[in-house]
């Protein structure tokens, strides 16, 4: 029996697996078979998870490298497959996700006749790829291909995490491999982010620490930056210290456990009402780990202008983006926070007793109203009434992926982060819809002893139902709850509040309702459809108990909002619309923080 010979494909694949790349995400092409030959031999360290489309392929390569620190790998053929990658890109490039594309292309001297595909599916894959990518390559030679893989891993992990475009012909791809000529040699520095970890000089700490002993109303808003770090235990032992208020970004939930009393849930305008209000009383606020995106800014009204700041982040560009920090702390964040713990020195809890009453204060009142809904038995059914039957079932290790829109505000609000790990995740780099269903399978198939449970409205559900296939193929523990209004919910409030009932986000027509139950069931997955309040627990019961994938669909109240301001303005209007011209959009003020 001869010997296979060993080609490009095997050196890709052997220096993934050397990496620790453990899952490749995607779809196969004739550009990349050679890749794929090569995985076929080694997957006693590597496997392949065929997709039903190369976009979610980059979705589940994001939950990996969101669970694990390390490069989340998707591979795609030239053409049609490669133009799918920019939405997980995005996504991926706007949250600090390490990433590789592995992307085919047209043998290298075919260049003339890439040209509006000419040569079949070519176009400029390189231009396209650095507009969406933290760094992007198109490999000139065999001779080339080892350093830029490393070079992909090193940018990828290093600070600030992105994904990287590594471009590779088919000519290339198909070439043999001596490895005695090239022979493989990986830097297992960029396994996992960060690539490098630094901290802030000595004199800045103890300004930040100036500020907090003086402060009387601290507060800490957590951010994905904090999970990026792998630093969620020392953000838990920071706070633990400080003795004052902490609310995170969606991104961030789960830097400290959310059972704290100090903990006050997620700062945007879908989360915590309790967020909102305490982070206002706020007279020194520490951005540890974000970016104060519009949302987790409030529309930048945050941070207030007598508020003091402090911002912790090992992007540069982030100290200072929207607002100018009393005390910026450069270097990353698991290592500052050490710091500013060590620099402490005696803990300050309990020594804002008027601080920490108001926040239970806050918090009780916000608590009192969310567990009316969450007991609610009306019908149609109110999501805080489901997600509170979620978290009675969910166990110490699961993993809940969210999609966009009203489900990161249901999820956010009315699921605690019991302990402090990234359990949760938020597709919020771009906030695209589509995200969950193909991020379970990356979630699972990285975390096959947890079970995922994903949130979805039937708008995002229906952007990417055909990957249920693949949870059934790999016969995943996945429960997809499906939160069914009939309608994009949030773009047909925002037409009804600001424009007068426009109607163009209906996604049911008069004798047209789309079962999402029955369509996975007809897909090989367990199917449940519910209606009423009392058969949510028994229909998660039996998903729960399903060895395998299941939908569970729950036809929900199409005025259900998590969004206050759409509360407030509904119950101002007495649920009826009121036309307005127009919205005004304010340019954003450049703030000074101030010295407390």
């Amino acid at each position: 029996m001869t010997t296979p010979r060993q080609h490009i494909g095997d050196l890709v694949s052997e220096m993934l697996a050397q990496y620790g790349v453990t899952k490749v995400f995607g779809m196969p092409g004739g550009q990349t078979t050679a890749l794929h030959d090569g995985i076929s031999r080694r997957t006693d360290r590597i496997r392949h998870i065929l997709m039903r489309d190369e976009r979610n392929a980059a979705y589940a390569a994001d939950a990996y490298a969101r669970l694990t620190g390390r490069p989340g790998v998707c591979d795609v053929t030239v053409g049609p497959g490669a133009n799918l990658l920019p939405a997980g890109f995005l996504e991926a490039l706007n949250a600090s996700i390490p990433m590789i594309g592995i992307i085919g292309e047209l043998p290298l001297d075919w260049l003339s006749l890439k040209e509006k595909g000419i040569a079949s599916q070519g176009f400029d894959q390189l231009a396209f790829f650095k507009t969406c990518s933290k760094e992007a390559f198109l490999v000139p030679s065999v001779e080339a291909l080892p350093d830029l893989i490393r070079a992909a891993f090193r940018i990828a992990t290093s600070p600030r995490p992105g994904p990287v475009a590594l471009i590779i012909p088919h000519d290339i791809f198909d070439a043999e491999w001596d490895e005695e000529t090239l022979p493989i040699v990986v830097d297992d520095r960029a396994k996992q982010i960060p690539f490098v970890r630094a901290t802030a000089p000595g004199p800045e700490i103890d300004k930040a620490i100036a500020l907090i002993q003086k402060a009387k109303r601290p507060a800490i808003v957590y951010g994905g930056g904090v999970h990026g770090a792998a630093a969620a235990a020392e953000a838990t032992e920071f706070a633990d210290r400080l003795g004052g208020l902490v609310v995170t970004s969606l991104s961030g939930k789960g830097s400290v456990p959310e059972t704290r009393d100090y903990a006050a849930g997620v700062l945007n305008p879908l989360g915590s009402w309790a967020a909102i209000e305490l982070i206002q009383e706020a007279d020194l606020v520490i951005w540890c780990g974000s970016k104060v995106s519009q949302n987790t800014g409030m529309n930048w009204t945050l941070p207030k202008p007598d508020q003091a700041t402090i911002t912790i982040d090992s992007d540069p560009m982030e100290h200072g983006r929207t607002f100018r920090p009393t005390v910026p702390l450069f270097g990353d964040v698991r290592e500052i926070l050490r710091s500013l713990t060590a620099a402490l020195g005696d803990s300050l809890a309990g020594s804002r007793p008027d601080w920490a009453a108001r926040i239970a204060e806050i918090k009780a009142e916000g608590d009192a109203a969310k567990a009316i809904e969450m007991a609610s038995d009306q019908v149609p059914v109110l999501p805080p009434r489901i997600m509170r039957e979620i978290a009675a079932r969910l166990e110490e290790n699961d993993i809940v992926v969210s999609d966009a829109s009203f489900s990161a505000g249901w999820i956010s609000g009315y699921i605690p982060a019991k302990k402090a790990e990234r359990q949760f995740l938020f597709a919020r780099g771009q906030g695209g819809l589509g995200y969950a269903v193909p991020g379970a399978i990356g979630a699972a198939a990285t975390r096959p002893d947890a079970r995922i449970v994903t949130v979805a409205g039937d708008g995002a559900f229906s952007y990417t139902i055909g990957e249920l296939a693949t949870q059934a193929q790999y016969n995943q523990r996945v429960v997809n709850v499906v939160i069914n209004n009939g309608k994009l919910g949030w773009i047909q409030l925002w037409q009804e509040i600001y424009f007068g009932n426009v109607q163009s986000a209906n996604l049911e027509s008069q004798g047209s309702t789309p079962g999402y139950a029955a369509a996975a069931a007809g897909l090989g997955l367990l199917g449940i459809y519910v209606e009423k309040p009392d058969e949510i627990g028994p229909a998660l019961d039996r998903a729960f108990a399903h060895d395998g994938p299941s939908v569970v669909e729950v036809r929900i109240d199409d005025r259900a909002t998590p969004i206050h301001s759409f509360k407030r303005r509904m119950k101002e209007q007495n649920a009826k619309p009121r036309p307005r011209p127009g919205t005004v959009y304010k340019l954003r003020q450049y703030k000074i923080s101030p010295d407390l």
